[in-house]
């Protein structure tokens, strides 16, 4: 795009890298969000979604000029709701302007009127006086008190003078309402956060989080901050569990599926106090922060959790993401479940504005995430391993620190390629029994009863004889885990056979719809 002349309060078309032009206006950017070095560059806030970001001047076209050419572009169903939020604002602005501009010319009228009013009755007032002083006058007396009256019904205000002090207020422009010139957000979060618009959306494929916000707001008190992201504290704020006193640094949160709630309930419980920001609402219940990039800039340490590397990179690159979040001294701690590429990838920018990074993600499902049973595996800044010491109590039964940034990432897509492919020994051990007569309960008792016993193994068995698929880790994701790890294992030539099999079963699954289940319906691509 051209550069042009813009200031602030332009409506404009905004472009961010690789994501299409979309409607906003410029707009003073919030007190705590530096604006960037080098090219001059405008704050702009995008009309139909919950983001605003730093957009360089050529990436800038004026809204008017260009707002033919842009629609012929785009036609999705999002974008045209971003253009109907731009001319409903226009709507507003204009009846703001008509009624405004009424007003003063009823004021110009009435003042006219008034004014007329009051030289016609001064006219009056000196054709009497003049009268008055014309006639003769048989005494001095009667004189002196004819002039007296006249002198003091000069001295009286005028009807424009007294119709001036009877205005409840001063005359000028209407009191501004800064209300109705704010870019209207969209009636629902689901509107804003789901659509065809690449960069002002979540990507395809990434889901909304099962788990209930209800569950931790239950358990807690939700308070609204100016900024408006959502401050959470424990509603008992002495809550310690034991011996542990919870880090005085303030604490973010992004992401809120089914790992991520039990974690934060479980800060929370600890006597933490953490600010959170989800990417959908929906299911929450509750008012998401502004943006990724809000959280980080608040808080001194920020955790997120989120489902694949793509999520994970637009979380952190994307438009208002967590590094335009980042200055010097910020930390950041990823316990996404991603590749080791991605995670050495998501350090270095971190790093690189004076961030520190951590990655950490995390061995267990819901059930232990709610419990605060995890294991955490972290790798990177150990002496941010140590800040997060009373947040990893909090949230997980044991931690391991293991170096440099990627080797934890390596050892997560390990452990869960284990996971995976004994879940799927474990459908294809439950079927053939079922298919040779053989009882499944009796098996499972065996089982139990043998070297296999585990609270895993027993769990997922009973999900597969009730029927019962409710995720406690997605089958998607477990799907995604394999395929990492395989891709690890072809990174250093290394077979991984066992693995291959079990993702090829899991991809059965997936085409069975059972994406959104848990892991123990790879179940059903043996019986389908």
């Amino acid at each position: 795009m051209a550069a042009v002349s813009l200031r602030l309060g332009d409506l404009v078309w905004g472009k961010l890298g690789r994501y299409p032009p979309w409607p906003g206006k410029i707009v003073n950017p919030p007190k705590d969000l530096k604006k960037p070095r080098g090219k001059k560059c405008f704050f702009v806030k995008f009309f139909g979604t919950e983001d605003h970001a730093w957009i360089k001047v050529e990436q800038l076209k004026p809204y008017h000029a260009h707002k033919e050419e842009m629609i012929k572009v785009n036609k999705g169903k999002r974008f045209q709701q971003a253009v109907d939020a731009v001319e409903e604002f226009l709507k507003k602005a204009k009846g703001k302007d008509q009624a405004s501009s009424h007003n003063s010319s009823e004021e110009k009228n009435r003042r006219n009127s008034s004014e007329e009013r009051g030289k016609q009755s001064a006219g009056e007032e000196k054709r009497k006086a003049g009268l008055s002083e014309g006639k003769l006058k048989k005494t001095t007396g009667e004189g002196k008190k004819r002039a007296s009256s006249v002198s003091s019904e000069r001295g009286s205000k005028s009807p424009l003078k007294r119709a001036l002090d009877q205005s409840p207020r001063k005359r000028g422009r209407p009191p501004k309402d800064e209300k109705d010139l704010t870019i209207p957000e969209s009636s629902t979060v689901k509107s804003v956060m789901t659509g065809t618009v690449a960069g002002f959306k979540w990507p395809p494929g990434v889901s909304e989080p099962a788990v209930c916000y209800q569950a931790i707001t239950k358990k807690l008190k939700v308070c609204e901050e100016e900024t408006g992201s959502t401050s959470i504290q424990a509603a008992d704020s002495t809550a310690i569990n034991g011996s542990i006193t919870p880090t005085d640094k303030k604490i973010g949160f992004l992401g809120l599926g089914l790992m991520g709630s039990g974690i934060v309930s479980n800060l929370l419980k600890m006597g933490h106090t953490v600010t959170v920001w989800n990417r959908t609402a929906e299911k929450e219940g509750a008012r998401l922060g502004r943006t990724p990039a809000e959280v980080v800039s608040t808080c001194d340490i920020t955790f997120a959790c989120v489902s694949d590397p793509k999520a994970a990179k637009d979380l952190v690159l994307g438009p208002s993401g967590v590094l335009q979040g980042i200055r010097p001294g910020k930390c950041y701690v990823d316990m996404s479940t991603v590749d080791a590429d991605t995670v050495t990838e998501l350090a270095q920018v971190i790093v690189s504005r004076g961030g520190r990074f951590l990655e950490a993600p995390v061995s267990g499902n819901q059930q232990l995430s709610n419990d605060g049973m995890l294991v955490i595996l972290a790798a990177g800044d150990r002496g941010l391993y140590e800040d997060c010491s009373s947040c990893f109590q909090a949230m997980g039964k044991t931690s391991f620190f293991l170096g440099e940034v990627g080797n934890a990432a390596k050892m997560m897509l390990i452990v869960n390629m284990v996971q995976g492919s004994f879940m799927a020994t474990i459908a294809e051990g439950l079927t053939l029994a079922q298919v040779t007569g053989q009882s499944q309960q009796t098996l499972l008792d065996i089982l139990n009863q043998g070297q296999l016993a585990s609270i895993f193994l027993d769990q997922k068995c009973q999900n597969i004889l009730q029927g019962n698929f409710k995720p406690d880790f997605y089958l998607k994701y477990i799907q995604k885990d394999l395929r990492l790890a395989i891709a690890l294992g072809d990174s250093v030539n290394h077979p991984t056979p066992m693995a291959a099999a079990a993702n090829e079963v899991y991809k059965r699954a997936k085409a069975l719809d059972q994406s959104d289940n848990d892991m123990s319906a790879v179940y059903r691509a043996y019986i389908h």
